[in-house]
């Protein structure tokens, strides 16, 4: 990083080497003793990562200029950035203090900086609303699929027995009971959607707006398990076991304020499809409080009105296509019905699966995995008997039912019948022991001398991606934790970067992490075991190994 000041200006030049890169998110600007104005800094390039989700990076040099004003006497920039080697190795979080020159600037001066700013924000350049357009791309780029979900979701919805015996006669009041040209009919259709699709998309944007300011508090275990216990009983009443629905005194109000409402014009139509969209049907009122529950989850103003706005959008389908061709397309209704509604059900019932997972060890959110496909396998293979003996159909069924049967159970056969390092009685638990400071470093390697036992030593950080990388694809690996149940394990967690984790950081020469130091049962330390950067599970063993710590090791 290198900087220069020019008047009332700092300019900040970051040289991103190839291979090399910044994180956006982690470069944060502030002022002692002085303002800082608006900050011009392009957006990064998207990219995902495994642990941190959809992130900015910048992977070639960035320059970016800070107008401040309001000097002071030992004014001061604070500025704090990280950066990440592709290669698997992160440099802990830098902070570099930028004393700043005494500049003249008087109110004049500043008035006339704000007015620029506040010109600038309402008359943007091309450049920058281009970057705005951009941003708003990869939004949507990266969460793609979530409205497609919606959309699919929409289009099951309509053909539960709730909603599909309704199409005839919303078609028949859309219309206004008169026959129109296919034009008109798509036309009052489109409308009628558009209007149901409006109520949706409100409620979508008021439930994410509420997931941004407790999206903190919607982490929380006891959070996590009550939603979880919600989506269970959505699921039930799809299967049946009792019925969700508004209040009948408020249903009755909302429909007839629909019937009221004059079919057959457009404000008319789109009106009474935005009252449909508060009338929730038995059979909609579980997927979409599940559908509100997970954009409440994701936090994301655009993506969740996006994400409803589909959903209602494919509700609507069916309807438009009534509206165009009558009834001739929609399927008769039947006993098929219910068996989409216990569908949802069981898709429903995943949600929960995806919200455990944060407080479940691995093992058990796969059992949860395996028995919820076994479940819904298992009823598969039973619809089966409903359709004709013999036929095409009854044999594709029971042929995918089989298959995903057998795909559910194999993770728990694995456990159970596979290699007897994953069996429960011989599965072994490591566990680190958490230091830091260099004394308790020493009290630690003195412990181990005295009990004749190797030593290796951890530096992770929850911003350092190869350190996850370690945890969950290294030193839980099956054929790794036996070996390091007989190290003592140690680890310097130095996520917040305090005083006494850089005094530990310099007093063991660590440039970033992961770093991995060892020391043999001696309490010899073995510089040449140092580990930087990611190392899979084999070659992890084989560096040990090459090192001579396994063979030091007592059965």
């Amino acid at each position: 990083m290198n900087f220069y000041q020019q008047g009332n200006k700092i300019f900040i030049d970051w040289q991103v080497k190839d291979d090399y890169y910044l994180y956006q998110d982690r470069i944060s600007i502030s002022g002692e003793n002085v303002l800082v104005g608006h900050i011009n800094m392009r957006d990064g390039q998207p990219y995902h990562d495994e642990f941190f989700g959809d992130v900015n990076i910048y992977t070639e040099p960035l320059l970016i200029d800070i107008p401040l004003s309001q000097y002071q006497a030992n004014a001061k920039l604070i500025v704090q950035y990280q950066g990440c080697a592709k290669a698997g190795f992160c440099y802990p979080p830098e902070t570099r203090i930028i004393d700043i020159k005494p500049f003249s600037f008087d109110d004049a001066s500043l008035d006339k900086i704000n007015a620029v700013n506040t010109n600038t924000e309402k008359t943007a350049p091309p450049a920058a609303t281009q970057t705005r357009d951009n941003e708003l791309t990869d939004q949507l780029g990266k969460s793609w699929w979530t409205p497609a979900l919606f959309l699919l979701l929409g289009i099951g919805l309509a053909f539960t027995p709730c909603v599909l015996p309704m199409y005839p006669i919303l078609t028949s009041i859309v219309l206004g009971g008169g026959r129109r040209s296919h034009k008109q009919a798509l036309l009052l259709s489109m409308v009628y959607v558009q209007g149901m699709a409006l109520t949706y998309t409100l409620l979508g944007l008021v439930v994410a707006s509420a997931g941004m300011q407790f999206q903190a508090a919607m982490q929380h275990p006891y959070v996590l398990i009550g939603l979880s216990v919600l989506f269970v009983a959505l699921s039930l009443s799809m299967f049946g076991l009792y019925t969700l629905q508004l209040p009948s005194g408020l249903q009755t109000w909302l429909n007839n304020l629909s019937n009221k409402q004059q079919g057959g014009n457009l404000l008319g139509v789109f009106a009474m499809g935005a009252i449909s969209g508060l009338v929730c049907s038995p059979c909609t009122t579980a997927p979409l409080s599940g559908a509100l529950l997970y954009v409440a989850q994701s936090g994301d103003l655009l993506t969740g009105g996006i994400a409803l706005y589909a959903l209602a959008l494919g509700m609507g389908i069916p309807l438009i296509a009534a509206a165009v061709f009558g009834n001739k397309l929609l399927p008769k209704a039947g006993s098929w019905m219910e068996r989409v509604k216990v569908l949802f059900g069981f898709v429903l019932l995943a949600a929960p699966i995806f919200l455990l997972e944060r407080l479940l060890p691995e093992f058990w959110s796969s059992v949860l995995w395996s028995l919820l496909g076994i479940a819904a396998f298992g009823w598969l293979y039973h619809q089966k008997n409903a359709l004709p003996f013999g036929g095409w159909k009854q044999s594709c069924v029971g042929i995918l039912a089989i298959l995903g049967l057998f795909a559910s159970a194999q993770p728990i056969l694995d456990h159970w019948f596979g290699t007897p390092s994953k069996n429960i009685g011989s599965e072994v638990s490591i566990r680190f022991i958490q230091i830091s400071n260099v004394a308790e470093l020493n009290a630690e390697l003195a412990k181990a001398k005295q009990a004749r036992k190797p030593v290796m030593l951890d530096f992770y950080a929850d911003w350092c991606v190869a350190c996850k990388e370690f945890e969950k694809y290294t030193f839980h690996d099956a054929s790794v934790e036996p070996v390091l149940s007989q190290f003592v394990l140690l680890q310097a967690d130095v996520t917040k970067n305090q005083p006494q984790d850089i005094e530990l950081l310099k007093a063991m020469d660590v440039l970033g992490l992961p770093t991995i130091e060892f020391w043999d049962a001696n309490g010899n330390a073995i510089p040449v075991a140092r580990l930087t950067g990611f190392v899979a599970a084999e070659d992890f063993l084989q560096h040990l190994r090459k090192n001579q710590l396994i063979d030091t090791l007592t059965p």
